[in-house]
């Protein structure tokens, strides 16, 4: 009579793997800023797949202005503006500053997935640094605009910019009015210096394009981000 050992001992691993499906299941369901299929929203943390799924938004209206309705963000859209590689129809402004600091200029008008992006990054990243370093809140960001018509300085590839799919960062505001500016602070052997270069490294994994003014002289004076979409979605952080 044949032994039943190796029977229960394979049952016994058909029963563990089991589990352990059940058990990774349940943590996809309890995880979705992990997983790429499921469906983005404001209130995810972030997860392996947020930068991707921001990127998505990019190019898909629909769903990204779905996503800010989801989470009772107050917008305004601005009409489509552009043709060809310069059509820019995510264009909005948020109205409040729930989500993002009070824009200065306030008429940017940056694309609904880059406005997304912003959100994140100003509750997991910006609001964050600022209470660690100062002790209160950032109110206002200082832009240098998002929608132009233009190719990346120094080629002939249209920026995202050309599609509002990007916008320049040059200054943040505090609850108590002090101003913290990349073309004065950047460098400088204090607290600011310190805030702002974490501020670029806590940006890398939300936004596909992140230059500082480490990059080159051209930003010097801000903040470049971007939702590029690229190929085997690589990013960029400079």
């Amino acid at each position: 009579m044949k032994s039943a050992r190796p029977y229960l001992i394979w049952f016994g691993i058909a029963v563990v793997l089991a589990l352990v499906a059940i058990r990774g299941m349940q943590w996809v369901r309890d995880h979705p800023e992990h997983m790429p299929t499921a469906r983005f929203e404001v209130a995810h943390p972030q997860g392996w797949a947020t930068q991707r799924k921001l990127v998505g938004l990019a190019r898909d209206d629909t769903a990204c202005f779905a996503a800010l309705d989801r989470a009772g963000a107050g917008y305004e859209r601005r009409p489509v503006i552009g043709t060809g590689t310069c059509r820019a129809s995510q264009r909005l402004v948020l109205t409040g500053n729930r989500f993002v600091p009070t824009m200065r200029p306030a008429n940017a008008a940056p694309g609904c997935a880059v406005t997304v992006a912003m959100a994140l990054w100003n509750r997991d990243v910006v609001q964050p640094l600022a209470q660690k370093h100062f002790g209160q809140k950032v109110v206002a960001l200082e832009n240098l605009g998002s929608y132009n018509c233009r190719a990346i300085r120094g080629g002939q590839a249209p920026s995202q910019h050309s599609t509002a799919n990007a916008i320049d960062i040059s200054a943040f505001v505090l609850a108590d009015g002090t101003r913290i500016a990349l073309i004065n602070d950047w460098d400088d052997a204090d607290v600011r210096r310190q805030f702002l270069h974490e501020v670029r490294d806590g940006s890398c994994d939300l936004f596909s394009t992140v230059l500082s003014p480490d990059y080159n002289a051209a930003h010097a004076d801000h903040f470049h981000f971007d939702m590029a979409a690229r190929t085997a979605g690589w990013s960029v952080c400079r």
